[in-house]
């Protein structure tokens, strides 16, 4: 297959072979995330175009989740299992 072409993936569908690669951090996600939806929101981008950045988002949406999760499971063990009410005292 030549460089470029889409593959099918695991479940069929037909994925570009040069996915960008995920950001180092979640700030640097989030935002491209954002830069993404104002792209999406303003109507503008043609409908290939479209679709590409809706695949790009929700990979990043589901990197920014996976990096949050794992916070969260990093707390849950530093706190013993239970997360606390947040209280500014």
């Amino acid at each position: 297959m030549p460089k470029g072409s889409p593959s099918p993936s695991l479940d069929g569908a037909i994925v570009p072979s040069d996915i960008a690669p995920m950001p180092a951090s979640y700030e640097s996600g989030l935002q491209e995330l954002e830069r993404l939806v104002g792209e999406l929101e303003s109507g503008q981008l043609p409908l290939d175009q479209l679709l590409e950045s809706y695949r790009r988002g929700a990979a990043l949406l589901a990197f920014c989740r996976d990096k949050l999760q794992a916070v969260e499971d990093q707390i849950k063990v530093l706190d013993a299992g239970s997360l606390k009410a947040w209280s500014a005292e």
